[in-house]
């Protein structure tokens, strides 16, 4: 199969872990063999691998979600193709990319790698850091994307620094176009659009840092 980075993209991204990567980052990839059910597994799997090979910091697991069940829900993997990250401690940074994290959303994967590699320390504003304290029960932020759109990133990784920063929130990027199921049930039209605990919430767009905070604690404050 021919490799999905160009050798462009793989020794730009030699340098930058070599500079970045401070700890080993453990990737979990969960997928099926059955093709009918996961058309993208096998690519997200294939991105993964190439992307270990530009740093003896990066390692991959692969397990199977039909054979491994207990696993999956161990990390409360919903669907495939699934990733998450353990920091070197063996900690979830309680990140999940669902599909594969292709054109734009693959900057949220390095972005995502390096903050893991440094024990998910991301920067956010002490107002922020402060907000969050209110989330004291689980809160699920769902982040629907698609790989032609470049305001997306930018919402998955606020999603993603929040999760990091909280041990009660969970961020998911979801390529809407892998599970239209799910893009329908919330009415996906247009993207970002953010799903907050199921549906107690939503906004579309990539907002600033305050304004998608607000958003999210709007939902904590109203439970």
């Amino acid at each position: 199969m021919a490799a999905l980075l160009s050798e462009e993209d793989r020794k730009y991204l030699v340098d930058l872990f070599e500079k970045e990567l401070k700890g080993e980052v453990k990737i979990l990839f969960f997928g099926s063999k059955k093709k009918e059910e996961c058309e993208y597994c096998e690519l997200t799997e294939q991105i993964l691998q190439e992307l270990a090979e530009t740093s003896n910091k990066i390692t991959i697991e692969n397990h199977d979600f039909d054979d491994e069940e207990a696993l999956a829900k161990q990390y409360n993997v919903e669907m495939v193709p699934a990733i998450l990250m353990l920091d070197a401690n063996g900690k979830d940074m309680r990140i999940r990319f669902y599909g594969i994290p292709s054109g734009y959303e693959f900057s949220s994967l390095i972005e995502d790698v390096i903050a893991t590699s440094k024990n998910g320390a991301v920067e956010l504003s002490k107002d922020t850091i402060e907000k969050l304290q209110d989330v004291k029960s689980p809160l699920k932020l769902q982040v629907f994307v698609t790989p032609t759109c470049p305001y997306c990133p930018k919402a998955v990784l606020m999603a993603h620094k929040l999760a990091m920063q909280s041990s009660n929130i969970v961020g998911e990027m979801i390529e809407a176009n892998e599970f239209p199921d799910l893009s329908m049930q919330y009415n996906v039209s247009s993207v970002p659009h953010i799903i907050i605990n199921d549906g107690e919430g939503e906004f579309v767009g990539a907002l600033p840092e305050e304004a998608f905070v607000e958003q999210v604690i709007s939902v904590v404050k109203e439970a």
